[in-house]
């Protein structure tokens, strides 16, 4: 263990075995530092933070801040960081809230570039990438392998699907399904993460199942999206991606589902 001497660490906080706290970093009293976790310099732990092994957070990053609600009572409110997660500068990470489920969880093996910001209550996955300057807002639900470029933003209450992409300077005020691709101001969807799947090892006849039930779903008009899902869950019932996004869909939800742009035009709003 190496902590600088001008560092300070409140009695309370639990340390792992190798952990190195940089200088001028503060780590609050309930703070739990996992084995080998690495506080670069001027970091600040506050709050019920519980920070998975092997973690690296960069220089100014504030972590376990209190939610940003007006009136909020933080007593009994956590954040959990998963392990192997890398945050870079300036990162900000808020304590879950009363008025929530009173707690931020985070995945393992995130990559947090520099200034984004993960809002109190929100769920979010392992393997997730947020580039410079993403905003989550409060109570979102992330899934596993999402990647969000620059500057992107998401709704409060929003949900992004697993393996889905947001691309740079987008704003997400309805949920994007799985494997969704997602661009614009007001994101719609242009297609699915093609890359992103193949990545994931999914079969080349799956991907081409997945984008058939894509375009029923999306781009014919007959019926509601609720609908055309219904009939896509059945149709290809044996499509493991394909009953995801389906069921995603059809789901208890707070927003409505992300449109996709039309061929020649906008997208259809439902």
């Amino acid at each position: 263990m190496a902590i600088h001497q001008t560092a300070i660490v409140e009695d309370g906080a639990v340390l792992g075995a190798d952990v190195e706290i940089g200088p001028f970093c503060i780590v609050g009293r309930e703070a739990r530092l996992g084995d080998g976790v690495r506080l670069i310099s001027h970091v600040v732990v506050s709050g019920a933070t519980t920070i998975g092994a092997r973690c690296v957070i960069h220089p100014n990053a504030v972590l376990g801040g209190e939610s940003q609600i007006r009136g909020n009572n933080s007593a009994g409110t956590r954040l959990v960081i998963g392990e192997d997660t890398v945050i870079r500068e300036s990162v900000t990470m808020s304590l879950g809230s009363a008025k929530g489920h009173r707690v931020t969880e985070i995945g393992a093996r995130g990559f947090f570039m520099a200034y984004s910001h993960i809002g109190h209550d929100c769920r979010v996955g392992n393997d997730v990438t947020l580039a410079n300057g993403v905003q989550i807002a409060g109570h979102v639900d992330i899934g596993d392998g999402v990647i969000m470029g620059g500057l992107a933003a998401v709704q409060q209450f929003g949900r992004i699907g697993r393996g889905a992409m947001l691309g740079g300077i987008s704003g997400a005020n309805y949920d994007v399904i799985p494997f969704g691709l997602a661009i614009g101001a007001h994101a719609k969807l242009v297609g699915l993460n093609i890359i992103g799947l193949k990545r994931r090892g999914v079969p080349r006849p799956s991907i081409y199942a997945l984008l058939a039930a894509y375009r029923a779903i999306f781009l014919e008009k007959a019926g509601s999206i609720a609908d055309r899902a219904k009939a896509a869950r059945e149709k290809w019932a044996d499509i493991a991606e394909a009953q995801e996004v389906c069921d995603f869909i059809l789901a208890p939800a707070k927003r409505p589902i992300c449109p996709a742009r039309q061929r020649g035009g906008d997208a259809v709003e439902e």
